[in-house]
């Protein structure tokens, strides 16, 4: 491995808005030689090869691998273990691997499953960029700029590996963060992942109606806004929600009798009780938006 903190080669495994992203910002920083992407899709990898999103090809995640300096396993989590399995014979003693999955348990498990010799190199990480756009052509150069990166490190990680992955991460533009992968999956499930089942439920429950063509025709941007999610990939949030069911469970059992406490509300015609909720919601909300949010403190 190269003792220079440039890269020598990065290999993608997954190239679409955050695998893609993360080789432009790299590439732009010039902490790389040569991207190499690699994905299920030839005509995403052509793309992804014209725009510049990576310098070279291949369909074979063992291939691409056996002389990588960085791993990235940008593909969803539902295909994490597929790809380990493949990689682990061919990946260099010397590589640092890493992940962006949104989910860090599951994901953990699997990495000492397949990768156990590994461990001490690969270092999980999500960072917290998300679009409804996939593939290749979404990638941005400036997608991580003042965005949270959360690094799970496992305690067998050595200090260069996390030292590794925080600097091309810093050098993405984002901002690191550290939490344990069940502290992790806790907190996304409940500001992320239920949040995204919320709008594919009411989106379905709308579009099931007999006069859907009619709601759908008038719903204007409280409707947009709050379902804007619902549009996201329904194979990627399939594949979220199974691997973090648990804490996910958890919150939508919470949710069930919020909403059970505001039909009640509602039922006994208490303006009163709804008009505390409804203030204490906007005030969470507002104090997120500007001393949360706005200072660039850890969500």
């Amino acid at each position: 491995m190269t003792t220079t903190n440039k890269i020598n080669k990065l290999v993608v495994i997954g190239v679409g808005l955050i695998g893609g992203s993360f080789a432009l910002a790299l590439k732009r920083a010039g902490l790389v030689n040569t991207v190499t992407g690699v994905g299920r899709s030839p005509a995403n990898l052509d793309t992804a090869l014209r725009l510049g999103v990576v310098d070279e090809i291949c369909v074979d995640p063992a291939s691409a691998v056996v002389d990588a300096d960085m791993v990235l396993l940008a593909v969803p989590v539902g295909q994490m273990a597929g790809v380990m399995a493949a990689i682990a014979p061919a990946l260099p003693e010397y590589a640092v691997v890493s992940d962006a999955g949104s989910t860090k348990q599951d994901v953990v498990a699997l990495a000492r499953q397949f990768l156990p010799q590994h461990l001490p190199r690969f270092v999980p990480a999500h960072p917290i960029a998300g679009a409804e756009k996939s593939g290749a052509e979404a990638a941005l150069v400036d997608l991580y700029y003042n965005k949270n990166l959360v690094i799970t490190a496992l305690s067998e990680n050595t200090a260069d590996a996390i030292k590794r992955v925080r600097d091309l991460w810093l050098a993405c533009g984002a901002r690191i963060r550290e939490m344990t992968p069940a502290e992790h999956d806790g907190v996304f499930a409940a500001v992320s992942h239920l949040p995204h089942l919320l709008a594919f439920a009411l989106v379905d429950e709308i579009a099931a109606k007999p006069n859907a063509e009619q709601c759908f025709r008038f719903a204007a941007s409280g409707f947009r806004d709050s379902t804007r999610i619902a549009s996201s990939s329904p194979e990627m949030w399939r594949d979220i929600s199974l691997a973090n069911r648990n804490a996910l469970l958890e919150e939508l059992q919470q949710y069930q009798q919020q909403l059970t406490r505001l039909q009640m509300l509602l039922a006994n015609a208490d303006g009163e009780g709804m008009l505390a909720m409804f203030t204490r919601a906007r005030d969470a909300r507002n104090h997120w938006l500007t001393e949360i949010l706005g200072s660039g403190k850890a969500e």
